[in-house]
């Protein structure tokens, strides 16, 4: 396997995209430093074609990447929302050099998929898959997901850009191989079991509603291109997050969207921001008023307790908390889902609410120490409690933070 230099491929862009060259005094200036993030990003030539990556873990003080033990050197996870902070980056600010390495990554990404809609997750240090470990394994799960998310953000790239019509119609193609597993969770519709909280749908993705919520996040975007037909798949699944919601009166957790069983936990929720998404579609007036509740009570409840990590609800209505960590991908997930609540209801509370979350990562928050570093473009991968900051940054950790920042227009 030959790597291919990072710089090589940022030269590579610079001035060969025709129409999408940038002019610095035409366009907005983008509010995140890629610096770190593309000191992660490596490439190497897989089957005779340049796969690019970023990184798994970057360790402080050095931040050299260092690879996920036992699992490979970079997973689908990563590369398939880091394409989304390159679709902003190329789309709204006009950054035409990040071209090849979107295309390396989309190539990196359908590498990791199949033609039967399954994915696989890690690649190894020698370029071949990792298909065994259990985070790497051929499964229509989180990286299933996350690698649409990516392709999703790969087709907007791409579109029209004639440069890259093979690469586009391979894209396309992978996203249709998605559609046999949705369409057989989705199958269970509209069936619903009962069970200690409640009677619960039974047609989500392996009954995990924060899974799903990215896979709303996915849908909604393709769907909006005007090339694919999602709707009914987004209805489905954005009825069965709201059959997820805990709903009770006068409870200081009263909006709470569940994200595995009966456990809410400060990462992967995202269902508050991927409803709204369907909302736009849908305009059905069910999600918009599960979205409010969620934001009138029990947003609130996290601010004022310094969002805990993880919440546990017992079938009586009681409650235990996990405190620590507080990590960059939590907090992305509750500030994209005020930030866009705000921006449609025009709600200046909303904005406000959004405010104090995304303070977080400008240091209002129980360690006093920014999470994000505008000068290098680190985001920190989190707080394991009062004054205890982890400052290794991650791909994760900076690509949250990142995705976050775009979201506001500035750090």
């Amino acid at each position: 396997m030959k790597l291919v230099p990072i710089l090589l491929l940022l030269s590579i862009g610079i001035g060969c995209e025709g129409n999408n060259k940038r002019n610095s005094q035409d366009f907005p200036l983008s509010p995140i430093n890629l610096s770190h993030a593309l000191s992660l990003i490596d490439s190497m030539v897989v089957n005779g074609e340049i796969l690019t990556y970023i990184q798994v873990y970057a360790d402080a003080p050095s931040y050299e990447p260092v690879p996920a033990v036992g699992e490979g050197i970079a997973c689908v996870d990563d590369v398939g929302r880091f394409m989304e902070v390159l679709e902003t980056e190329i789309l709204i600010y006009h950054k035409s050099e990040l071209i090849p390495i979107a295309a390396g990554m989309t190539r990196f990404l359908l590498y990791l998929s199949r033609d039967d809609g399954l994915w696989y997750n890690f690649m190894s240090a020698d370029g071949s898959i990792n298909k065994t470990h259990e985070n790497s394994a051929a499964d229509f799960g989180w990286w299933a997901i996350r690698g649409l998310r990516g392709l999703a953000a790969a087709y907007n790239i791409f579109v029209n850009n004639v440069q890259y019509t093979q690469l586009l119609s391979d894209v396309v193609a992978r996203i249709q191989a998605s559609d046999s597993p949705i369409q057989t969770a989705l199958q269970d519709y509209p069936k619903r079991e009962l069970t200690s909280w409640g009677l619960r749908p039974t047609w989500l993705i392996k009954n995990a509603p924060d899974m799903n919520s990215e896979l709303l996040i996915a849908l909604t975007k393709l769907h909006n291109t005007g090339s694919f037909n999602y709707l009914e798949a987004i209805q489905k699944i954005s009825e069965g997050l709201i059959g997820y919601q805990y709903r009770v009166s006068n409870d200081e957790l009263d909006g709470l969207y569940f994200c595995w069983n009966n456990i809410w936990h400060n990462w992967g929720n995202n269902q508050a921001y991927g409803l709204l998404e369907a909302y736009k579609i849908t305009q059905d007036s069910t999600i918009l008023v599960s979205v409010k509740g969620w934001a009138d009570t029990f947003v609130p409840y996290l601010i004022k307790n310094n969002f805990p990590f993880e919440l546990t609800i017992s079938s009586n209505e009681h409650f235990t908390v996990t405190e620590w960590p507080q990590i960059a991908y939590g907090m992305n997930s509750i500030y994209r889902g005020l930030k866009m609540l705000a921006i449609m209801e025009d709600n200046e509370h909303y904005r406000q609410l959004s405010e104090e979350v995304f303070q977080w990562f400008k240091g209002i928050n129980v360690a006093q120490t920014p999470m994000y570093d505008l000068s290098t473009g680190r985001g920190y991968d989190g707080i394991n409690g009062p004054g205890s900051v982890n400052y290794n940054s991650g791909a994760e950790s900076t690509i949250e933070c990142l995705l976050a920042i775009q979201m506001r227009g500035a750090f």
